[in-house]
């Protein structure tokens, strides 16, 4: 069974930076499809960003396109998002994810953190 540990949020004003990293243990994520989601308070939970279980394909919420980047490393089961240009409406806490087949469908991915909070001051 595959367990997650978010780490690297953070209070950073807007247009600052944060890298997110994203642990997984008890198995490899190589074979997953691993994702991004957030959800800020009050709101549902919205799909952020999703990498192939090879890195070959990326796929980004238009929010967050040309701001963030997603990216793995399958050798240590990490996979982290480097936010750049960060906006208040990126406020959020940010859950990593790992699904068979791709989706922006929050709903069908396994998750098994308890997300990281960004915090985005103007």
């Amino acid at each position: 069974q595959v367990q997650l540990a978010e780490s690297g949020g953070g209070l950073v004003q807007v247009g600052g930076s944060l890298r997110l990293s994203c642990a997984a243990s008890g198995r490899t994520i190589s074979g997953y499809n691993m994702a991004w989601f957030r959800q800020a308070a009050g709101k549902e939970r919205e799909f952020v960003a999703a990498i192939s279980w090879s890195g070959d394909s990326l796929f980004y919420a238009d929010s967050v396109k040309g701001r963030f980047t997603i990216s793995r490393d399958n050798a240590k089961n990490m996979v982290y998002l480097q936010m750049n240009s960060l906006k208040s409406e990126d406020t959020a806490v940010y859950y990593c994810a790992f699904r068979t087949f791709y989706s922006r469908d929050y709903s069908t991915y396994n998750y098994g953190g308890q997300g990281t909070q960004v915090t985005v001051s103007s």
